[in-house]
């Protein structure tokens, strides 16, 4: 796996490569990682047609773990995402984005369109995020993690010990493998960004695509919103999923982005 240093402070900054045909990028969401691809099946299809660069965030998967707040702006995530794409050797690419990947690829497009195709949000926003980590997953989750780490991080959300399903135990492995300062330095940071200028989503001109939960409120209606400012954005509502179910199944999602795409 592809390995390089952060042009902003030398974090280590993984990815992989796989497939053919026009670039693309996936960006996961918060406390995930580049494995969410594969193991919900956007890998495969997404890969049949395109070149797809799968990264793990900074503070995420393999990549570097900083523990200040300070090193998880936006546009420290643009420009880990742009040393990413001059090291794979891509001028411009279509970007896809879950949740803190969605507000990255729209803080990329935004600062450098000449580098997006496409942009793809699904369960994003480009509103002020204050308070918004608590309701996407429970309130008082910062100082949670603080003190209780990742097991209180799980136990938040009804992921403790005792879960069965695959799904849910899967869920479980994969946020107790996370750092818990890095994610509470993360959700911080998170928690600190500010809204996306209406009159700078207006101006932007590259084709968007929106999609959100019907249940996934406040980011349901933000999405819609942000799409309906920008000149070349589509909105379409994923009915009953919240936004923890945005990208599964994944049949749902694929059937407009694939298309989007060509």
């Amino acid at each position: 796996m592809p390995v390089i240093p952060s042009p902003v402070d030398e974090i280590e900054l993984r990815y992989d490569v796989s497939g053919s045909g026009p670039a693309l990028v996936l960006l996961h969401g918060s406390v995930l990682s580049r494995a969410i691809w594969r193991g919900l099946g956007y890998l495969e299809p997404l890969s049949a047609e395109h070149t797809v660069v799968r990264v793990d965030l900074r503070g995420h998967g393999m990549s570097g773990a900083p523990h200040e707040a300070s090193a998880f702006t936006q546009q420290t995530f643009v420009a880990d995402l742009l040393a990413v794409l001059d090291a794979a050797g891509i001028a411009r690419a279509a970007l896809l984005g879950y949740s803190l990947g969605a507000r990255v690829a729209l803080s990329t497009a935004l600062s450098h369109s000449e580098r997006v195709t496409h942009l793809i949000s699904l369960g994003g926003s480009a509103s002020a995020q204050r308070g918004v980590v608590d309701s996407v997953f429970f309130p008082g989750v910062i100082e949670a993690v603080r003190e209780g780490g990742m097991e209180a991080f799980c136990a938040g959300q009804g992921l403790g010990p005792e879960v069965v399903s695959r799904h849910a135990r899967a869920t479980r492995t994969a946020f107790l493998a996370a750092d818990p300062l890095a994610v509470a330095a993360l959700l911080e940071a998170t928690d600190r960004t500010a809204a996306v200028p209406d009159e700078v989503l207006a101006g932007s001109a590259v084709p968007a695509l929106w999609m959100a939960g019907t249940e996934d409120h406040p980011r349901f209606e933000q999405s819609r919103q942000a799409a309906a400012l920008m000149a070349e954005a589509e909105f379409v509502p994923l009915p009953g999923r919240d936004h923890g179910a945005t990208l599964f199944p994944p049949d749902e999602v694929l059937e407009h982005v694939l298309p989007f795409l060509r």
